[in-house]
């Protein structure tokens, strides 16, 4: 019996033994891997990285736009670029831009570490481009408060693409190619920030007035700074620095550049000597004002700038990738047209003859109202006055290709813009909208311009005539980020 039991229990020790064997060598199943882990240290829709500590995000946007009675463009709007023929003038025009964003940050001992960039296509009606214009509007690395790349420029504060669809005319804003600068923000506490740094000259015209003649297809839009004589290349860049407060209220800043509006040669070679080297400068104030009383998301801004030989830092003049995108107001209509010189300065060509610093003044202003969470409105204005001495005046309206009489020649002009947009906000990141402006210029000189014909432009006399036009723009678009 007992060899029996000693037997049975010798078996069960042994079954029980193999079975344990036999169940350590099944699969057993792994835990999860987190393949892509969340980063809440910078907000929603960052991640790490897997293998390292940086977060990134990526994002990004598409848009289509379509503008009626724009003047052939959809970015300086109705007085930019018009033309005195039937068969060149696009009085509607139509706009597809796309953008991806990546956004990549980490942490250092001296703060956090970001690089970010913004990359797309923009193509605008008509447009030979099959796949329209690459751009980089922003790339930048910021650390310890500092700033180095493709970014808004530190002097700019109101934002025009936050209450309109019509583009950067009369503002101090860098627009969507951004500014290249190399800045230093410290942040004092409470909300109170200093910048100080340097930017890529913003520059405007300086017109040798001896040598520079109005060509090409667009009357008055035809001089360039790069013409014989007229301008002196980049010695520096400008200096630019603000003093800004952020807060529960709103915030404000008030803003300084130094700029070179230096001239180039009297006539045409380095023999024919030059003006002295001159500094112009620009001064701006900004203020923006929440004001939930009214409704949630409501809020107030405005900016005035003073400018003297900086005239990019009150009008917006930039083509693609920064270059001189125009150099004069301009809109015809039939057989008058009102134009406006926007330059850093002017002088004639006599030797001995300084630069002659241009003045100008302005002021932006702008409301935007929630009327519920999906439907808001924004009304907006803006005002620029420029302003020439005797000096410059005559010189300006002498100029081989724009004959005007010396008794009726006044160089000065002004400009004023009114407008309001209003938007249906479909989801949290696609919208739809429609902006209506009005735009008065009122014209330099008065009396009669004879204009010399260049290519599709046609020449003869012109009535000088205060211009005004009606623009209306619709924009779909839709954000692909967290």
């Amino acid at each position: 019996m007992k060899m029996v039991k000693s037997l049975l229990l010798g078996t069960a020790a042994g079954l029980v033994a193999m079975a344990g064997a036999q169940a350590a060598d099944l699969p057993v199943k792994a835990k999860p891997v987190q393949y892509v882990k969340i980063c809440s240290l910078y907000g929603a829709g960052f991640y790490y990285i897997p293998g390292t500590d940086m977060c990134l995000k990526m994002g990004g946007w598409m848009r289509a736009e379509f503008g009626q009675n724009v003047n052939s463009s959809l970015t300086f709007g109705p007085m930019v670029g018009g033309r005195a023929t039937r068969t060149d003038q696009n009085d509607y025009a139509q706009r597809t831009r796309g953008y991806i964003t990546a956004d990549a940050r980490n942490q250092t001992e001296y703060g956090t570490l970001r690089s970010y960039i913004n990359v797309g296509v923009s193509q605008d009606s008509p447009n030979a481009t099959a796949f329209g214009t690459l751009s980089v509007n922003r790339g930048f690395i910021q650390w310890a408060g500092f700033t180095f790349g493709s970014a808004q420029s530190f002097f700019d504060f109101y934002s025009p693409a936050a209450t309109q669809y019509f583009g950067y005319t009369t503002q101090s804003d860098t627009g969507d190619t951004g500014w290249r600068v190399a800045s230093y923000t410290a942040q004092f506490g409470n909300g109170l920030s200093g910048t100080i740094g340097f930017e890529e000259s913003r520059r405007g015209l300086v017109v040798n007035t001896g040598t520079q003649v109005v060509t090409g297809t667009t009357v008055l839009a035809g001089l360039t700074p790069t013409a014989a004589g007229n301008q002196m290349g980049i010695r520096y860049p400008d200096v630019v620095a603000n003093l800004r407060i952020d807060q529960a209220w709103g915030s404000a800043q008030l803003m300084g550049a130094l700029h070179d509006a230096s001239g180039g040669y009297y006539g045409t070679t380095a023999g024919t000597g030059g003006p002295g080297n001159t500094t112009g400068y620009a001064l701006g104030a900004g203020i923006k004002l929440n004001a939930p009383m009214i409704g949630a998301g409501d809020f107030f801004q405005a900016q005035v700038n003073y400018g003297k030989g900086a005239i990019a830092y009150l009008a917006y003049l930039q083509g693609a990738a920064g270059v001189l995108g125009r150099t004069a107001f301009t809109r015809y209509s039939g057989n008058s047209f009102g134009y406006g010189w926007l330059t850093d300065g002017v002088y004639t060509g006599a030797a001995g003859g300084s630069v002659q610093l241009t003045e100008a003044w302005g002021v932006n202003a702008a409301y935007e109202h929630f009327w519920n969470p999906r439907w808001k409105t924004s009304i907006y204005g803006s005002y620029l006055s420029v302003n020439y001495n005797d000096t410059a005046s005559l010189a300006l309206c002498g100029m081989t290709g724009l004959a005007v009489a010396a008794a009726s020649c006044n160089s000065d002009f002004s400009y004023w813009a009114a407008g309001t947009r209003t938007q249906w906000n479909v989801t949290k990141d696609f919208y739809m909208g429609l902006d209506v402006l009005y735009a008065k210029l009122n014209t330099a000189s008065s009396g009669v311009a004879t204009l010399a014909s260049s290519g599709a432009q046609p020449g003869g006399a012109y009535t000088l005539k205060n211009q005004d036009a009606w623009s209306f723009r619709f924009r779909v678009h839709r954000d692909f980020y967290p």
